[in-house]
């Protein structure tokens, strides 16, 4: 990125609902091509805090449209890429607990183990989203570590490789989350809304949710001065908002 910022963008659902979660499967095979034709590093989430001017690309939830759509465009484009998966939800959909209702968020199939095995194969990273997508700051300590470390040793008993990083259900961070999260994985990625640097948070690494960049001028902008000017607004509108919701 511009002045060698580097970022980790956030996908959910590529669909054409229209929904918050969701982009549509043109718009992520376009903005993949601008990534390839611009030279943009596209490097593994593990080490995009090291490396200058690089893009990491993670997919929360594990929804099938992955598969179908994502996979192959990454395959093709040669990048990598790591999706958080809620592990007690493979071959389900996403209706668990803390799924907002009435909020235009369609149900859709998650992938089954078979899929993410397969993904996992092709090189494809798969990280820890929880066993069942919870809101962590609710839980007990106990919970707390049945979700980490029940989700986690599921998936690599699936796809039998180490699970080494961690997604933050609704970037919900709390010291006895962090302390918890810590002991299980050796980085974590969060939702605030901002570039890297090499002194990031390694447990509550910000990501840039692509839901603000569907537009082409945001999304090739991320290497201009007007592209850090609207993040900044975007994660100040956010925080508000945040705050407010906090108070009610």
């Amino acid at each position: 990125m511009i002045r060698g910022r580097s970022c980790i963008l956030t996908y959910h659902s590529l669909d054409i609902s229209g929904s918050v979660i969701s982009i549509r499967p043109e718009v992520f095979r376009r903005q993949m091509a601008f990534l390839a034709e611009s030279s943009t590093p596209v490097v593994p989430l593990s080490v995009v805090r090291d490396t200058p001017g690089a893009v990491a690309l993670t997919f929360d939830d594990g929804f099938r449209n992955f598969f179908e759509h994502a996979f192959p465009v990454l395959h093709e484009c040669r990048f990598p890429a790591t999706v958080f998966v809620v592990s007690r939800y493979c071959g389900r959909q996403n209706d668990w607990p803390t799924q907002p209702r009435n909020s235009g968020i369609p149900l859709m199939d998650l992938m089954d183990w078979n899929e993410v095995a397969e993904i996992s194969r092709a090189g494809v990273e798969i990280g820890c989203h929880t066993a069942t997508h919870p809101r962590m700051a609710e839980l007990s300590a106990v919970e707390i570590e049945e979700e980490l470390s029940g989700s986690r040793a599921a998936i690599e008993d699936r796809i039998g490789r180490p699970v080494r990083t961690f997604a933050y259900p609704y970037g919900e961070l709390t010291p006895a989350v962090r302390t918890a999260v810590q002991r299980h994985f050796p980085s974590a990625c969060g939702i605030r809304l901002a570039y890297l640097s090499a002194t990031s948070d390694i447990l509550d690494l910000p990501r840039i949710d692509v839901y603000y960049l569907q537009k082409r001028f945001w999304f090739e902008g991320l290497r201009s001065l007007r592209g850090i000017a609207y993040l900044e607004a975007r994660g100040a509108l956010r925080q508000v908002r945040q705050r407010l919701k906090a108070s009610h």
